[in-house]
């Protein structure tokens, strides 16, 4: 017996739910749509200096980026992924 988790859509076709496992800050630009479509409340809004360390920012940076907040309360779904301009999220299958 498997431990993949298979979802299902409503309309029967079956899909293998992949999770959040990173978010590349240095990529982020705060745009938040990943933030406003995750139905979890897995990402928050953080400063840009707590998450990249690069001599380009300096200390009074204000911009914001986003990072995973609560990587085991996502549901599998990627729509965070899917609205991301600049691609800035990991994702993975459970280990079957």
């Amino acid at each position: 017996m498997s431990d993949v988790i298979v979802g299902r859509t409503r309309g029967g076709a079956e899909w293998i739910p992949e999770y959040v496992t990173a978010l590349d800050g240095s990529k982020c630009i705060g745009c938040g749509r990943c933030y406003k479509v995750c139905p979890r409340d897995v990402f928050e809004l953080i400063d840009r200096t707590d998450v990249v360390d690069d001599d380009f920012y300096d200390e009074d940076d204000e911009m914001k980026v986003m990072s995973v907040k609560d990587a085991l309360d996502c549901i599998g779904c990627k729509s965070c992924a899917r609205v991301c301009p600049k691609q800035c999220h990991t994702h993975e299958a459970l280990p079957g």
